[in-house]
């Protein structure tokens, strides 16, 4: 089945992470052999082998680079011009596997029929299609870069915060509203057609989110914070409010957020039962509070800066995703309502908004 994963962190990781995306996962992994610099070093789950094993055949592939205090082991940098210039390399790498024919950029309404065409006539020959989305504004030096990475690289959506304190917007981490740029963003945002991605906002700036801006909303990895009550989570009332609003909601194979007390630094997923069935149930959750599953999807977040350590306990990488499918079912979600999931819930938001 086509899976349209929300959210994949790309060229962060063939960039920061040095990770060829051409190579077979267990190939990047022996590469990575003894390597402590970064967490999930020898434990990556997605590459482009595994991501067609997998049918993963369109992705939100994101750009990355801020410059929030406290700062990241990675995406972090100490002013916007430094986050602006790996931002133009993250996009030179996806416009460099473009070339090579791996990837395919996906810029209108006519390029998702075209491709969803074409991968299900033939998947083996057809690039995974990738939708740019700008993960953190904090490395728009100013919203002219905001209108030059629309004409000129394609992106399509934008999340105005990430973690910590950023320039646009607090993370989910933090708490207070928007700034004056971030304000003067949403309305720019608003103005040149894009998506806004409330994922990782405070909640105070997410409130403030959906009372400025107009277009088309979605939450592309998020789970509920009524199963593990966390800020980083959706409420049942901020599922309400995006539901409201025709939004998407990408779940998130992380497995912290899928099961409550988790230690990023000590857990072992065998010990909390943390496995696909428990992500099923975030799925379940926000089904039942909604009464309907066309607002659920699929926004992994694979390789986001964690391995399959983290992952549910059993997906060894991201082709494992087809394993959902039977587990939905077996909680009594039909066929139409598991493609919908899949993939045609955000492929029906991008065609009839786009």
């Amino acid at each position: 089945m086509l899976v349209f994963d929300a959210h994949l962190d790309l060229s962060m990781n063939a960039l920061e992470y040095n990770r060829d995306l051409r190579l077979p996962v267990a190939a990047i992994r022996a590469g990575e052999a003894g390597l402590t610099d970064l967490r999930g070093r020898e434990k990556g789950a997605v590459a482009f082998p595994e991501m067609r094993r997998g049918e993963v055949g369109i992705c939100v592939a994101t750009i990355i680079a801020g410059c929030m205090k406290p700062s990241l082991p990675v995406v972090s940098w100490n002013s916007p011009e430094q986050a602006w210039a790996m931002t133009r390399a993250q996009l030179a790498w996806y416009q460099a596997m473009e070339e090579e024919g791996h990837l395919k950029r996906l810029t209108e309404r006519q390029d998702i029929i075209t491709h969803r065409h074409d991968w299900e006539n033939d998947p083996e020959n057809t690039p995974v299609g990738i939708v740019i989305s700008l993960e953190g504004a904090d490395s728009l030096r100013t919203l002219d870069d905001l209108e030059k990475t629309v004409e000129n690289d394609g992106l399509i959506a934008v999340g105005p915060a990430h973690f910590a304190a950023g320039r646009y917007a607090p993370g989910h981490n933090m708490s207070g509203r928007l700034t004056e740029a971030g304000r003067e963003l949403i309305r720019k945002m608003d103005e040149l057609g894009l998506i806004l991605d409330v994922t990782h906002l405070s909640e105070e700036a997410f409130w403030q989110c959906l009372d400025l801006f107009n277009g088309t909303i979605w939450a592309s990895h998020h789970n509920c914070r009524a199963l593990v009550d966390h800020p980083r989570q959706l409420s049942d009332g901020q599922i309400k409010a995006l539901a409201e609003r025709n939004a998407v909601i990408g779940l998130s194979f992380d497995v912290w957020m899928t099961v409550p007390g988790w230690n990023r630094e000590k857990s072992c997923r065998a010990d909390f039962g943390a496995d696909l069935s428990t992500l099923a149930q975030h799925i379940d959750h926000i089904a039942q509070l909604l009464g309907t599953s066309k607002h659920c999807g699929i926004g992994s977040d694979l390789d986001g800066g964690f391995g399959h350590d983290q992952c549910p306990s059993d997906l060894d990488t991201i082709a494992d995703v087809q394993k959902l499918g039977p587990i939905l079912q077996e909680k009594g979600y039909r066929q139409d309502e598991v493609e919908g999931i899949f993939h045609g819930n955000f492929l029906n938001l991008l065609s009839k908004n786009w």
